[in-house]
């Protein structure tokens, strides 16, 4: 506190400065802050066409630009080559949520839908999701997404229920159907073989049938 009642005007002038015409704005390419953050991505096959195509366009803008374009070896860059700013991204986001009346969000909610989305498809496997998401310890991913693994855990309770108490696709007869499934065997009839076609649901079936019909 003492040291902020001490500043002066220019000091302030010196920390923050103002806005002024010889003040200019510079962005810095370097490499991410932690190692963390360097990851390889698997990307689905729809999004590596796209970047595919992007690299083609990119090529022939280089081409026709000549040195006018300022080639950093960015993927995602700027007509001219140069770096984009988030405006890039916050822009073209918020008309596309006007124009189709959807919720307003953010573009980092983007990542807990990816993450959310791929813990649903592969069954809640944490840690094949901490490699896409860049989260250092898996932990991490539990403590965020763990309404994700109990709503699994939820539903497999929901079907422990309707399979085992109430009882839903079980056939009460399904055990005594088997006990008289037996179809007479021929002394001439290779058991082997039979054993393989009694394998089969529909032959077994169909062997009944025909079996019924003969007595």
């Amino acid at each position: 506190m003492a040291e902020s009642i001490a500043l002066d005007g220019k000091d302030v002038l010196l920390v923050f400065p103002t806005n002024h015409k010889k003040n200019s704005t510079v962005r810095i390419l370097k490499t991410p802050k932690t190692e963390s953050s360097v990851r390889k991505i698997f990307l689905p096959k729809s999004v590596a066409n796209m970047l595919v195509d992007w690299k083609v366009e990119q090529d022939e803008m280089k081409e026709i630009l000549g040195d006018e374009y300022m080639d950093y070896n960015l993927v995602m860059a700027s007509i001219f080559g140069l770096p984009l700013g988030d405006g890039a991204i916050r822009g073209p986001l918020k008309k596309l949520i006007e124009d189709y009346n959807l919720p307003p969000v953010v573009f980092h909610s983007f990542r807990h839908s990816s993450v959310t989305y791929k813990l649903k498809l592969n069954g809640g496997d944490i840690k094949a999701v901490q490699g896409d998401s860049g989260h250092a310890q898996v932990n991490m991913v539990t403590d965020v997404y763990s309404h994700i693994l109990d709503d699994d855990r939820r539903k497999n309770a929901e079907l422990f229920e309707e399979a085992f108490y109430e009882k839903k696709n079980l056939d009460p007869q399904m055990h005594v159907q088997q006990e008289n499934n037996n179809v007479p065997v021929a002394d001439e009839v290779d058991p082997e073989l039979l054993a393989k076609v009694l394998a089969n649901p529909e032959m077994r079936a169909l062997l009944n049938s025909l079996a019924k019909t003969m007595k």
